[in-house]
């Protein structure tokens, strides 16, 4: 029986689930290549788990346009494209910012901060999808910035990681803050965070 289910559910699977499972592979691949580099302490494991968090992209853009072109969208699709973003451009980049030396106990809160904001906007498109689409098939708009935006953080990091300004020598500097360490660069995070999850930014969704 137990068999049966999961045959059942590999069936239920269209060509554009598995461009969403590669988006998901790539976000955990990231993490295994952040793993990599505080081993390690070298640079292109780093610069690897940035890559793929682009190839994550990649697959997000495809599984969205495979799925109008063979018009199968399904309630299974939008939740495996939501937790594959959660991983990929959420967990991910905030993982790969620990990585790069914004480790400080301050830093911490914020990353997590973000990845909440990642989270909870996943969340509310979820259930207001039927209502922004107002009775269409496509929704028209995203409230607050898309977390694949969190592409923008990792570019960021990738430049400061290949000009050496990782770990001590991150951009800005440290500043010790009561019982933390506080990198500013963090910060970007935090408006990241705080975009995704505002209520009056509409952003049209091509």
């Amino acid at each position: 029986m137990k068999h049966d289910t999961h045959l059942s559910m590999i069936r239920g699977f269209h060509l554009a689930d598995w461009f969403t499972l590669g988006n998901a592979a790539c976000g955990v691949a990231a993490l295994f290549a952040v793993i990599s580099h505080v081993q390690s302490q070298a640079v292109l494991p780093l610069l690897f788990a940035c890559a793929l968090i682009g190839a994550a992209f990649v697959f997000d853009v495809f599984d969205g346009r495979v799925a109008r072109w063979r018009q199968q969208t399904s309630l299974l699709g939008r939740e495996l494209d939501s937790l594959a973003d959660v991983i990929s451009f959420g967990v991910a980049p905030a993982i790969i910012a620990y990585g790069a030396g914004m480790d400080g106990l301050w830093d911490r809160l914020i990353l997590i901060y973000f990845v909440a904001c990642g989270v909870s906007r996943l969340a509310r498109y979820n259930i207001t999808a039927e209502t922004l689409a107002q009775g269409g098939d496509k929704v028209r708009y995203f409230e607050g910035t898309p977390i694949p935006s969190s592409l923008l953080l990792v570019v960021v990091i990738a430049i400061a990681a290949l000009n050496g300004a990782i770990g001590d020598a991150l951009w800005f500097g440290m500043i010790q803050i009561g019982p933390g360490q506080f990198h500013p660069l963090v910060l970007v995070f935090a408006v990241s965070g705080s975009l995704m999850i505002s209520r009056t930014l509409h952003i049209p969704k091509l």
